[in-house]
């Protein structure tokens, strides 16, 4: 297959939302394969549905996975049960623990109890986490740094004032990404 590269979205989005198609025109002229699944009933994330399509995806060595917002606790639910690594994760206003108000009572359906971290650790060889210092869900810096520690391994890119780095609802287009397609080789 070669170089190939799954991005994972977020809640209500699609395959053209915010920088989704900015970062496969950019990955394609790199010479990778790129495939954005659609996730059923976007706007209700829930492990349960989201989990099995994202699993059909193809990984290898050379995989490269990207998720945003929603699409980074699947993410981590992917590498957790991934048979080989791949090459490198991004995780763009990522989490691994419930948000606050913006979830509700109870747990937030997208995410796991809880998570191997260690084997999530062996299942990637780059791991990249790119937060804001002000993500209006509160996809912050603290919860790159959460994923982080307990990864125990990557790096937390932790960008300035870029709130959750595509939101309709807090009017953040965020229709390009230069500084993601440039982490990626």
């Amino acid at each position: 297959m070669g170089r190939n590269a799954v991005i994972l979205h977020g809640t209500g989005e699609t395959d053209g939302s915010f920088w989704l198609p900015y970062i496969k025109k950019d990955l394609e002229a790199k010479g990778y394969f790129v495939s954005i699944p659609l996730l059923p009933d976007a706007g209700n994330p829930r492990l349960s549905n989201w989990l099995p399509v994202a699993l059909k995806e193809a990984y290898t060595k050379d995989t490269v996975l990207i998720g945003h917002s929603a699409g980074c606790p699947l993410a981590l639910s992917v590498l957790e049960r991934l048979d080989s690594g791949i090459k490198q994760a991004i995780l763009v206003s990522g989490y691994a623990r419930k948000l606050g108000a913006s979830t509700g009572p109870g747990e937030d359906p997208i995410l796991q109890g809880r998570y191997d971290w260690g084997r999530i650790g062996r299942n990637v060889t780059d791991l990249v986490l790119l937060n804001s210092d002000n993500d209006p869900w509160g996809c912050n810096d603290i919860e790159g740094r959460h994923i982080l520690d307990s990864i125990g391994k990557g790096k937390l890119i932790v960008m300035k004032g870029e709130g959750h780095m595509g939101s309709d609802r807090f009017k953040q287009p965020y229709r390009e990404f230069p500084f993601l397609a440039k982490l990626i080789d």
